[in-house]
């Protein structure tokens, strides 16, 4: 292994210190007044703008890409019979009546979990990394994802990332989902995407063909990369699906951009595997980089986050962190609610 090469590899050199008080825990209003960077990498320069001026940058032909997954309110407060309370966080469906999660509060297998609305999940398995498999059922029923979700809507919170270290609340119902939401599964909201208001989505749609992609985030987006080099990191899968459509312009030439790194990895899984649905764990970064998606929009992220790898495979690892510190100085806003930067 070259030293440049084992660079590339350590989990420790996508690291980077993010000065207090830069972690965005609201939104800026409107959504299209926050802070756009656009880094051309023809010819390497940063221009500093707002999102409202976003199409002033995009080439004329590309075809654009956006995520219609919606999230769901997956944090639920509940008991167990002995009244002890718990925490669950319903993460994905494994098939229709069975679901992983996380939970706060010790369980064994067997152990019922009891919720409002007459909601019951019982404990079927516990996986090594923390994880539990449960199977949902109300009023002594089996319940099918589709009801669950209806369910949850009326009983649980929106699962807010970790760090914004605060409670949901009414106005996260609407700035923590994208405008086009549509189907339920989602864990975590496609950032890239919460910038646009329904005045600038419009004139998007009027200049540039857009296409809807469904990947449903989980909480694995947030897992931090703990391993020394990156590639030993265990990535998480989530569920996906493209049209036929959507998959034409794949296998065409046109340019596209990526709105977000769920988008990214849906498209990138299905130019490697040609599959329309499925479960999607491809781990983009320096030593895998895209072959399809030729634009990228996206939020500000965690350091030593799969995230950060996979800006870096569109524009090098050094790079990245040179537009990280710039966005620092200028003081953007980091992670979900933050700012945005376009690459070209």
């Amino acid at each position: 292994m070259s030293p440049h090469t084992s660079e590339e590899l350590l989990t420790k050199n996508y690291d980077y210190t993010l000065p207090e008080g830069y972690i965005a825990t609201t939104p800026v209003h409107p959504r299209d007044h926050a802070k756009l960077l656009v880094y051309d990498r023809k010819t390497d320069t940063v221009t500093h703008t707002t999102f409202q001026h976003l199409l002033d940058f995009l080439p004329q032909s590309c075809d654009i890409f956006l995520n219609d997954t919606r999230v769901i309110k997956a944090r639920i407060f509940g008991h167990k019979e002995s009244g002890g309370k718990v925490e669950l966080l319903f993460n994905k469906t494994l098939d229709a009546y069975n679901a992983l999660v996380l939970i706060r509060g010790k369980v064994k297998v067997d152990t019922k979990l009891f919720f409002d609305e007459d909601l019951v999940a019982t404990v079927t398995k516990l996986n090594d990394d923390g994880s539990r498999e449960v199977h949902f059922s109300h009023k002594g029923e089996a319940i099918r994802f589709e009801d669950l979700v209806l369910i949850l809507d009326k009983i649980g919170h929106l699962p807010l990332p970790p760090y914004m270290q605060r409670e949901d609340n009414k106005e996260d119902e609407t700035d923590y989902q994208t405008l086009f939401a549509k189907n339920a599964g989602a864990v975590a909201a496609p950032t890239a995407s919460l910038h646009f208001t329904p005045e600038l989505f419009s004139a998007l749609q009027q200049k540039h063909q857009t296409h809807k992609i469904t990947l449903h985030v989980g909480a694995g987006t947030f897992k931090p990369v703990e391993v020394e080099e990156i590639l030993a990191h265990p990535m998480h899968s989530e569920y996906f699906h493209i049209s036929k459509d959507a998959a034409a312009v794949l296998e065409s030439k046109k340019p596209i951009l990526a709105i977000g790194t769920t988008v990214t990895r849906t498209l990138e899984y299905y130019v490697r595997t040609k599959k329309l649905q499925g479960e999607c764990d491809l781990f983009l970064n320096p030593h895998n980089p895209p072959q399809r998606v030729t634009h990228l929009l996206t939020n500000f992220h965690l350091p030593k986050s799969t995230l950060i790898m996979l800006v870096s495979a569109f524009i090098g690892r050094k790079k990245t962190l040179q537009l990280y510190n710039e966005a620092i100085e200028k003081h953007y806003r980091f992670f979900s609610y933050g700012d945005a930067m376009l690459i070209l």
